[in-house]
């Protein structure tokens, strides 16, 4: 039986390209988009489409035969990605990532993954989960440091995946953002989907997911204005704490992508790391809880900023 996905197409792609939506809808490149719309793997509101150059409208409905689309090459062992193990037993593994590490391969980072990096130290894993991406239960941004949580078996794997889902894992964060927000304390409860004038960005839109994020400003500078800002997930949107933060006219201190990359403060990077978890082990029901100090890299800048 075909394993298929369907998706109605929003606002944010209205007019885009068949090949462009069946690329985001599945995480695949373009080149192999278009092999499977070539395949008659992909319809439109029922109906197969012989093109991917044909532009769609908004509510219209894409289905994909996921079993057509190139089979990939699985991520092989690449001893050369170093991973800061934090935690390991037989159920569960515990890094802390680096800036700059990829979590899984995908559309153009087929190499040097966290994942390829994990399958050299710890070969199991590739029974775990997806193939793709084996162990992996959540992820971390590219730019983004700390902690996240990979299952190594599949009995881990299952309990994870619920337990995220349910919102039983504790994620904390600390962040560095633009301004001094008027709130000590808050909650950003928004939803977020992808946006409307840029569909690779996401964006607090009225028909997005539901959102929310907790936060608490710790210290505030001056010369140049900026907050340092702890925030705890209660859902894990894509980009949820640097959209949610932006939202508020506080934009995450060097992100590039929302608004927080502008002078003095260039970093290269988001000011944003995973330095929290909490969450009870999906075997044994143990209570663990993990920190993970800010790199050297922030660290470096905090110590430029004037109280």
């Amino acid at each position: 039986m075909s394993d298929i996905v369907t998706e109605e197409i929003p606002e944010s792609l209205d007019g885009e390209r068949l090949d462009r939506i069946v690329s985001l809808i599945t995480e695949v490149s373009r080149s192999d988009a278009a092999a499977v719309i070539a395949a008659g793997g992909v319809t439109v509101d029922g109906s197969n489409s012989p093109s991917g150059k044909i532009r769609l409208k908004a509510g219209q409905v894409v289905s994909v035969d996921l079993d057509l689309l190139p089979q990939e090459q699985l991520p092989q062992a690449d001893p050369s990605v170093r991973i800061d193990v934090v935690h390991v037993d037989d159920d569960v593994i515990v890094v802390n990532k680096a800036a700059g590490v990829v979590v899984h391969p995908g559309a153009g980072n087929s190499e040097g993954t966290l994942v390829n990096g994990l399958l050299a130290l710890f070969p199991e894993i590739a029974d775990v989960g997806e193939p793709h991406r084996p162990g992996i239960v959540h992820r971390l941004d590219v730019g983004t440091t700390g902690l996240l949580i990979v299952a190594r078996s599949a009995r881990a794997y299952e309990a994870l995946v619920e337990m995220l889902a349910r919102h039983d894992v504790t994620r904390r964060y600390t962040a560095l953002v633009w301004g001094h927000p008027a709130a000590p304390v808050g909650t950003i409860d928004a939803a977020i989907g992808r946006d409307p004038r840029d569909p690779l960005r996401m964006a607090v839109v009225a028909s997005g997911k539901p959102a929310r994020t907790n936060y608490r400003v710790e210290s505030t500078f001056t010369d140049p204005d900026v907050a340092l800002v702890s925030c705890e997930l209660e859902t894990g949107r894509t980009h949820q704490i640097r959209v949610h933060l932006q939202a508020t006219g506080h934009p995450v201190v060097g992100d590039p992508s929302y608004g927080g990359a502008r002078a003095p403060l260039v970093i290269g990077r988001p000011f944003l790391h995973a330095g929290g978890l909490e969450f009870d082990h999906p075997v044994t029901n143990e209570h663990l809880s993990f920190q993970a100090p800010l790199p050297d890299d922030l660290n470096e800048v905090l110590e430029r900023l004037h109280p």
